[in-house]
């Protein structure tokens, strides 16, 4: 599906894909337990279909992935920060087959020492929290060659920080390809990393590639799964928090924040606030907003989070009282662009265009790589276009072809 149906919203992928089953909009909607007049709205965008709970119901009822009615993976443009080897290339080295058995590194060269790796892991979370994705995903495998080089190499405690760079580099990995789309390859980085912190005993850091084995299950509409790793990965940390630091604090408190996420795209209200509560909670006892292991957790992204929830569970007027009031200000960029497409969202279902528009515009200003690569981004201005009555506007226009999904 990649480059293939760009142009096409996802209730127009729901169209493409019912033709190909077969099935009426009688039968689809039947299946999911909504009425034909819902279905064709949705196919004819007179509906806006961005809540993943529902998407999810029609990927399975169509038996395609959530990423086929979404349009993920997308491409990842060349620029002068990614160069010309991007995806292909941390495909490449996730399936080295070395990091599977005692084959050892391929280079004679003197292995990287730990303060320079942990230097460049630091460098490559901060571009990542920037938005800069080309950037990440272009050096990441050999960041990642160069990590598993020194674990093999170093022994000790020397090996042990190598190995929770490693897991760190993974975790990143798992967390750029999330935000790509490439949900398969996310999974086997964040294995990947949990296999290679776990001869440590950290807790710090197997709970923080916990979120990424998270966001993996979000990606792939494993929502129910996502809700119950947030359990157990909670109940894993809680002996470590009676002294726990605030990087302890801020992977524990982040855990729930997803977990959150999860629980509204199950439709289960309940636990969405049980789990922002616990959020709420220990950003409460963290202090303020921090980015210890890069994240960004404190009492805004917990209201970011707020917001989110709201949105996935139908709750507009919560998003919309409450998500243009959070100031992002102090927090990283790819968190405030995130936080900009809830916004719009929120505004665009409340038939406020003209503002969803508006915020969709400054976010692009500040990470255009960011909004180019969220499904929301690209599927609110192509929905845009398609309800326009007249000429739609050379504003809207030119976003819809910076994002790609007009010629």
């Amino acid at each position: 599906m990649r480059g293939r149906t760009n142009n096409l919203t996802i209730g127009e992928r729901v169209a493409w894909y019912r033709y190909r089953r077969g099935l009426s909009q009688e039968v689809l909607a039947g299946l999911i337990g909504r009425t034909a007049d819902w279905l064709g709205k949705i196919e004819n965008n007179r509906i806006e279909l961005d809540r993943l709970s529902v998407i999810k119901s029609l990927a399975e009822v169509l038996d395609v992935s959530l990423g086929d009615l979404l349009g993920e993976p997308s491409l990842l443009d060349w620029t002068g920060d990614s160069g010309t080897a991007t995806v292909p290339a941390l495909r490449a080295a996730l399936m080295d087959y070395r990091a599977l058995g005692p084959f050892g590194s391929d280079t004679d060269a003197e292995p990287t020492s730990v303060a320079v790796l942990r230097k460049e892991v630091g460098a490559l979370w901060d571009a990542y929290q920037d938005s800069r994705f080309g950037y990440v995903t272009g050096r990441l495998p050999e960041l990642l060659h160069r990590a598993q080089a020194a674990a093999d190499h170093h022994d000790g405690d020397g090996q042990d920080q190598a190995r929770r760079l490693l897991g760190l580099a993974y975790q990143l990995a798992a967390t750029q390809l999330t935000k790509l789309g490439e949900s398969d390859l996310a999974w086997i980085a964040a294995d990947r990393g949990l296999a290679a912190v776990r001869p440590t005993g950290d807790p710090l850091v197997t709970g923080s590639l916990f979120r990424s084995v998270g966001h993996a299950l979000h990606a792939t509409g494993r929502y129910t799964e996502a809700v119950r790793l947030t359990e157990d990965a909670a109940g894993y940390l809680e002996p470590y928090l009676k002294h726990a630091t605030p990087a302890l604090l801020s992977v524990y408190g982040t855990l729930f924040l997803s977990g959150s996420m999860a629980a509204a795209r199950s439709n289960d209200a309940t636990t969405t606030r049980t789990f922002l509560a616990a959020a709420d909670q220990a950003a409460a006892q963290l202090g303020a907003d921090a980015n210890h292991l890069w994240t960004a957790f404190g009492p805004t992204n917990v209201a970011i989070h707020r917001v989110a929830t709201a949105a996935e569970l139908g709750d507009l007027q919560v998003a919309i009282d409450l998500g243009p009031r959070v100031d992002t200000a102090g927090l990283p960029m790819e968190r405030r662009v995130r936080h900009a497409l809830e916004v719009a969202r929120a505004y665009s279902a409340w038939n406020r265009v003209d503002d969803a528009q508006a915020v969709i515009l400054d976010a692009e200003q500040m990470a255009p790589e960011q909004v180019r690569h969220h499904f929301l981004s690209r599927q609110l201005a192509l929905t845009w276009i398609r309800r326009q009555r007249g000429k739609p506007s050379a504003e809207l226009v030119g976003l819809a072809q910076r994002l790609k999904v007009l010629d």
